[in-house]
């Protein structure tokens, strides 16, 4: 097996040159995210330094409560970076939608961890963690996505949703067009990569696989399941979630409680 060359902090300084480049772009083009791109290199740098001393303590843990512990806070982490994109503070969506991807995500990494790959126990962090970050931060994306689109179509579309109310409809009749239309654009992301995997580009973790020395073909198989996991998470936290969301959108009389901003 070929060992991985290591990066020095000098080689690590000089990717640099990528950021200085995007805030190069957004000068020129006014495209005004010379903020957002400055905080999220610094995040990259603290978070990923912090997780890589934090799992080479959870790696050797046998710990299941530590473990879990591990997931909910990224699960956490991932519903304050969803409130940062929605800016919604009429319906109360947070909650349900937090609970619903611990849920959904702790089923989907626990069936993978334990029963696909077939880690002994199904906590082993080599393999659970890793699977539930990659759930965690594809799913996030794809919720983030599709709140954000539902509560502006219903906004923009508003006189089009209360005509249906009026005519008998019911809340879910009335708002369905707007509750697949978000659907879609979150799951659309999850559905490209599969179109695009091994064409367009190779997955992170297939990548990483690699690069560690393992065989290119049991690194497939790996890559395969994620692709496979990532679009069913995504599915069923979406769907979950914009229902929970579609019925806080309306009050008991079924009458639209979102008005304009």
């Amino acid at each position: 097996m070929t060992s991985i060359i290591d990066i020095s902090i000098g080689q690590l300084l000089l990717a640099l040159v990528f950021i200085l480049l995007a805030q190069i772009s957004s000068f020129i083009f006014q495209l005004g995210l010379h903020r957002d791109i400055a905080i999220g290199t610094v995040r990259t740098f603290a978070q990923l330094f912090l997780m890589g001393y934090v799992l080479t303590y959870i790696l050797h843990s046998d710990n299941v409560f530590l473990i879990t512990g591990v997931f909910v806070v990224m699960v956490s982490s991932a519903i304050f970076i969803i409130k940062g994109r929605v800016n919604e503070k009429q319906v109360a969506y947070l909650l349900p939608t937090f609970i619903t991807m611990l849920l959904s995500y702790f089923v989907t990494a626990v069936f993978v961890s334990g029963l696909i790959i077939g880690s002994s126990p199904w906590w082993e962090p080599r393999y659970f963690i890793p699977a539930g970050g990659m759930v965690i931060g594809n799913s996030m994306s794809a919720l983030a996505i599709s709140i954000e689109r539902f509560f502006k179509d219903l906004r923009q579309q508003r006189e089009l949703v209360e005509m249906k109310l009026c005519l008998g409809a019911g809340y879910r009749e009335a708002s369905a067009e707007q509750f697949r239309a978000a659907v879609k654009a979150g799951m659309i992301p999850s559905i490209n990569a599969m179109m695009g995997v091994g064409l367009v580009f190779i997955p992170g973790m297939m990548s990483g696989q690699i690069l560690a020395g393992a065989d290119p073909l049991i690194a497939i198989r790996y890559q395969i399941v994620v692709m496979l996991m990532l679009v069913g998470a995504t599915a069923v936290s979406s769907v979950s979630v914009m229902l929970l969301i579609r019925r806080r959108c309306f009050g008991s009389g079924e009458e639209l409680l979102l008005t304009p901003e």
